[in-house]
């Protein structure tokens, strides 16, 4: 009796240890497939360049409609969102200067739209830029990269906004810069 019930407990000792991989192969975590990541995009604004000044919208519509033929051109302007009028910079320094303003008229800009200079020193922009398109009643962004001069000095510079018939509409905007000596 004895050895019949040791030959039972190696018996069960050995179909244990034969069935033990079996029934563990159900709790081994498989390998989850490759999936490349998902990349975000996310909209920035470029590092400003040497002499390529850009006027940058907030409204990111292009696709805007025609406006009417009736309709009336106006830009407000709201606030400076970068170089307050009156700061200190140094020679030769890259400006990034941008203005909010509203395109408070009930025509919607579109590319025919154009920012000019108007008068003052235009810093090395260039004199006529796309006007991004904005909707009747949006705010937008206005950017142009400006380079200070050499010679120390209060420097201004104004834009006024042209519709696509090449009339001005709008308030005009300035900046105003004072350029330091370039020594400490």
């Amino acid at each position: 009796m004895i050895a019949y019930r040791l030959f039972l407990k190696i018996l069960q000792a050995a179909l244990f240890l034969l069935f033990l991989p079996l029934g563990m192969a159900g709790c081994v975590e498989k390998p989850t497939p490759y999936r490349p990541p998902t990349m975000v995009i996310q909209a920035t604004l470029p590092a400003p360049t040497a002499l390529i000044p850009s006027v940058t919208p907030q409204l990111d519509d292009t696709s805007l409609p025609v406006s009417t033929p009736n309709c009336t051109d106006n830009l407000l302007f709201i606030e400076d969102l970068s170089l307050p009028d009156g700061t200190v910079v140094k020679p030769g320094a890259l400006l990034d200067k941008r203005w909010m303003v509203e395109n408070s008229g009930t025509c919607n800009w579109d590319k025919n739209y154009r920012l000019k200079f108007m008068s003052g020193t235009e810093l090395n922009a260039p004199l006529d830029q796309a006007l991004f398109p904005a909707r009747s009643g949006s705010k937008a962004t206005i950017r142009i990269v400006f380079t200070a001069p050499s010679e120390a000095g209060t420097y201004q510079s104004a834009w006024q906004a042209y519709n696509s018939q090449g009339q001005p509409f709008g308030e005009p905007i300035f900046m105003q810069v004072t350029v330091g000596s370039d020594e400490p």
